[in-house]
């Protein structure tokens, strides 16, 4: 930064911090005291729901269970802490999209009004998550992508200055809002979240790893909770348990943040409110404008690791951390020489068809949901609603939904998934090239829209 506030041409990019396990932009650490670490559950415990992960998904169906039946007695145990998984790390982007495209239409209205419950739950409970809800800017930087777009979107395209208006993004060519998007601080989300259900009467305990879930029992390192149903709420960990090793496979998503920005670099992205900026590329790129004057970008790309593997040292790609910045200083050049103050990354689940499950066994008592493939903030919310809902034994337009109960293909053995994954990741970067060399919409990319439909 210069003395007047300005990133000057000078300056080299910096990445100051990649951050340790489980710590982003979102931690409390290092600028606030983190909090101490709630108990460990020991010995031999009993509640009427005992719920395996302390995320979203997990304290979502937690807090619904205790709003609506106070009386119960639901435990919840974790891992590590609170938020550790995607819901502390993810891009803050509460958004109604689904990734089966087959199923979208179907679920866009329940998802929709599940961003607006997020929004009244945080006023209600006292949530500082930073929530604004100013849409999602779809941009084309490209003629292919432009002609997807505007041939997807029919009335509601924007040409390039009316997309503008909202965010200059360089080359768009055009763009969609769609207005069911809020951007969030997710790690004060979550972490709200499990405030709330506490103050619910909520039993939640960390460092707790369950080692195995059978009916009516989760078997912990050191103990045991024995509870008339059970919720697996676990995402891109549930591979770790045992039998669930296919049930989803474990794929990284990567970010990045800048410094806050001087409001010289603001107003030449003419970025004026919080609106959520992707583009129309087969890979994923995600980008929010954060309370405290930040670029977040991230995106998906990096490999599938055999045998479904999660480990803290995959969470750092430096090869990708470049493109990010890359990708960030080609969509916003006023900002390319912006400092890079935080990377980091994560596993998010992506199920065999693409296609997130809530599902209740009323014989066995266990539950689980999730395989949000990334889109998992306001889905999350929705399938914890769900789930409380049909635990109590309640009918609603959400226990109608084509997600509930929905088989799930499991994946195939090795090495057949680490071909199919990586192979679909190579495929999509394949389609965004030859797009990118022609200016015409490619094949591939047509291949890669089937393969995640979800049909």
């Amino acid at each position: 930064m210069g003395d007047d506030g300005t990133v000057s041409d000078s300056e080299t990019r910096t990445d100051m911090l990649v951050s340790p396990t489980g710590w982003s932009l979102w931690s409390d650490a290092p600028t606030r005291q983190p909090r101490p670490p709630r108990s460990r559950a020991r010995g031999a415990l009993t509640a009427d729901v005992c719920v395996v992960g302390a995320g979203y998904t997990g304290l979502w169906t937690a807090y619904y269970l205790a709003t609506t039946h106070p009386a119960l007695r639901v435990v919840v145990v974790e891992k590590e802490t609170v938020g550790f998984g995607a819901s502390g790390r993810n891009g803050g982007w509460c958004s109604a999209l689904f990734p089966a495209t087959a199923l979208a239409g179907q679920m866009r209205p329940a998802l929709a009004d599940t961003v607006e419950e997020i929004g009244a739950v945080t006023r209600e409970e006292g949530i500082d998550c930073d929530f604004t809800r100013a849409g999602l800017l779809t941009v084309a930087t490209t003629p292919a992508q432009a002609a997807r777009l505007r041939r997807e979107a029919g009335p509601d395209w924007l040409d390039a200055a009316e997309a503008a208006r909202f965010v200059r993004v360089a080359g768009a060519e055009g763009g969609v809002l769609d207005p069911d998007c809020a951007a969030v601080h997710p790690g004060r989300l979550v972490r709200g979240l499990a405030d709330a259900v506490e103050r619910r009467g909520v039993t939640l305990f960390e460092r707790s790893r369950a080692r195995r879930i059978v009916p009516g029992r989760v078997v912990l390192d050191d103990g045991v909770v024995r509870a008339d149903v059970i919720v697996r709420a676990t995402e891109a960990y549930t591979a770790a348990l045992p039998g669930a090793r296919r049930d989803v496979a474990p794929v990284y998503s990567l970010l990045v943040a800048t410094e806050p920005l001087p409001p010289a670099v603001w107003e030449e992205i003419g970025w004026e409110h919080r609106v959520t900026v992707g583009d129309a590329r087969h890979t994923v790129i995600h980008a929010q404008r954060t309370a405290d004057g930040r670029i977040v970008l991230g995106g998906h790309g990096t490999p599938y690791h055999f045998g479904s593997r999660v480990r803290p040292s995959f969470d750092v790609e430096p090869a990708i951390f470049d493109q990010l910045r890359r990708t960030l200083a080609t969509l916003f050049p006023a900002a390319a020489q912006a400092r890079i103050t935080h990377r980091w990354g994560g596993p998010l689940a992506v199920p065999r068809d693409w296609t997130p499950v809530v599902h209740l066994d009323r014989g066995t008592g266990l539950a689980h949901a999730g395989g949000y493939v990334g889109d998992g903030v306001t889905a999350s919310a929705l399938a914890g609603r769900t789930l409380a809902e049909l635990i109590t034994g309640r009918s609603s337009e959400r226990t109608g939904l084509p997600w509930v109960g929905r088989d799930r293909r499991r994946w195939e053995p090795e090495p057949l998934r680490w071909l199919g994954v990586n192979g679909g990741t190579l495929l999509a970067a394949a389609a965004d090239a030859r797009e990118n060399r022609t200016g015409h919409p490619s094949r591939l990319g047509a291949v890669v829209t089937a393969l995640t439909s979800g049909r």
